[in-house]
């Protein structure tokens, strides 16, 4: 069993920025890929980033490749999103996960934490 924890999340302009942090407790941290997605109100939860176990692999989705860089910090067990230049469209509630090779379809999580709202305004 892992439970995830979100933090950081809250209201920003746009063109600001936030730093995102999912605490990890339970199994081991580092034998798990992580993931962030988010969801917005009506919209289906989408894939936002990812990272392999060691932290060497980076992937994200279109939208926001450029803008938002994930990291790890295995001997802190957290896994960060770093937000920049923040767009009103990035408005949703971001969840972390975590998964046994890379965490890129809702599929490939097999835990989740409770999600964090970001809210942007223009």
């Amino acid at each position: 069993q892992v439970q995830l924890v979100e933090s950081g999340g809250g209201l920003v302009q746009a063109g600001g920025s936030l730093r995102l942090s999912c605490t990890a407790s339970g199994r081991t941290f580092s034998s798990y890929a992580m993931g962030w997605f988010r969801q917005a109100p009506g919209k289906e939860r989408v894939f936002v980033a990812t990272i392999t176990r060691s932290g060497d692999i980076t992937y994200y989705a279109d939208v926001v490749k450029g803008r938002f860089t994930i990291s790890r910090d295995n001997a802190k067990n957290t896994v960060y999103l770093q937000m920049n230049t923040l767009k009103p469209e990035d408005t949703a509630v971001y969840y972390c996960a975590a998964g046994g090779m890379v965490v890129t379809r809702l599929s490939f999580a097999d835990y989740w934490g409770q999600g964090t709202q970001v809210t942007v305004s223009s």
